[in-house]
């Protein structure tokens, strides 16, 4: 049983709601964005933490063609899903593995040159073919200052005398983050130098979301959004073009009245300076509430939405329970529902106030919440 469906909202100490319709309005807003380019859609991590099933569903439906995943076993979940649709496994082909990759149908990305000639090897004794009859397919990733996966200059000439074996759909990289546009601009030199070499022919795809709204970045055949469709901003520090796909909100479990001088939280942090309301909720770091809403550098911290008001986390988040001070809030009970991600909070907001990325905030959520659809 899954219990994050399974339970009853009224069970349940923490929900969150994730709006399919925002998720395909997203990928479609980025495919007009991207003209000619072919739009695909990045959902490793289980959708970024969303779930798999109904958001490839959902985008498969839609019409998105070509999706990305990290690991093999996530792109057989994906061809369950999705029968007819180019899946791409992002992080390189593991020993031994080049048979599933057949079975299934799924498009390894090679990194290295010892995986270049495991997949050529494999290709050459099996002679295994496409359902079409074709040589098998795989992608290259070129390497171009990120220093994690890909292949160097040396390593796609070492490599590239293998090539025949098989048929390269795709040649690709990583980019850095959007605030790095001088190291952006350098990797795109790099990857045209190299593609250039032997695959200029070959598709070509460098863009993640944040790339995508880049002016000077070439989309060249087929951009790769994650983030952005998932509702978070591609584009820091200017008004986000992708709508609000989640929402997070937990209960309201118990209400205190606290004197001044009494300490809320396992390590005793916060002291009320003054007679406080204050609750506890229902959630804390196992539903993927960041221990540093209550710990940021500049002391601002994060906060809830209770009755329309900014309500801050205090003392320290636990494992299940963390505090708010609702003093300044309306009447709060037990039971009632705060807002820690929706309307007034985005996920942006939320990880800038914990002083984290919006990725990990984002691939952390859901893992102990009841996750509630909102379908097409």
């Amino acid at each position: 049983m899954d219990v994050r469906t399974e339970i009853s909202p009224s069970e349940a100490g923490t929900i969150l709601t994730v709006d399919l319709e925002a998720i395909v309005a997203n990928w479609q807003t980025l495919r007009m964005v991207c003209g000619e380019a072919e739009c695909g859609a990045v959902v490793k991590a289980d959708a970024y933490g969303l779930g798999l099933n109904p958001v490839v569903k959902a985008l498969y439906e839609a019409g998105c063609k070509t999706f990305f995943v990290a690991h093999a076993f996530e792109g057989r979940a994906t061809r369950a899903i999705a029968p007819l649709a180019t899946i791409y496994v992002l992080n390189g082909m593991r020993p031994n593995t080049a048979p599933l990759y057949a079975d299934f149908n799924l498009i390894p990305v090679l990194c290295s040159v010892p995986e270049i000639e495991d997949f050529g090897q494999y290709c050459a004794v099996s002679k295994r073919r496409t359902p079409e009859g074709g040589l098998l397919p795989a992608a290259f990733r070129l390497e171009t200052g990120l220093h994690q996966l890909g292949l160097k200059p040396y390593d796609l000439e070492h490599g590239s005398h293998l090539s025949h074996l098989f048929d390269v759909r795709l040649i690709m990289t990583q980019l850095a983050r959007v605030k790095h546009e001088a190291v952006i601009t350098k990797q795109i030199e790099l990857f045209e130098a190299m593609r250039t070499t032997k695959y200029a022919h070959v598709p070509a795809s460098i863009a993640h979301s944040g790339a995508i709204f880049l002016e000077a970045n070439p989309l060249y055949d087929l951009v790769r959004p994650g983030y952005a469709l998932y509702g978070g901003n591609p584009v820091p520090g200017r008004p986000n073009p992708m709508k609000p796909v989640v929402r997070l909100e937990s209960q309201v479990i118990q209400v205190r009245i606290l004197e001044p001088g009494e300490r809320v939280g396992e390590d005793q942090s916060w002291v009320a300076r003054g007679p406080r309301r204050i609750c506890t909720i229902s959630a804390g770091f196992g539903d993927g509430i960041p221990q540093s809403l209550t710990k940021t550098k500049n002391g601002a911290g994060g906060f809830v939405i209770s009755q329309g008001k900014r309500c801050p986390y205090i003392g320290s988040v636990g494992m299940d329970l963390v505090a708010v001070d609702t003093s300044d809030s309306g009447y709060v009970e037990r039971g009632d529902i705060v807002e820690l991600i929706g309307p007034t909070i985005t996920i942006d907001d939320f990880a800038a106030a914990a002083g984290i990325s919006g990725y990990e905030a984002l691939t952390g959520l859901g893992q102990r919440c009841h996750r509630r659809y909102q379908k097409l």
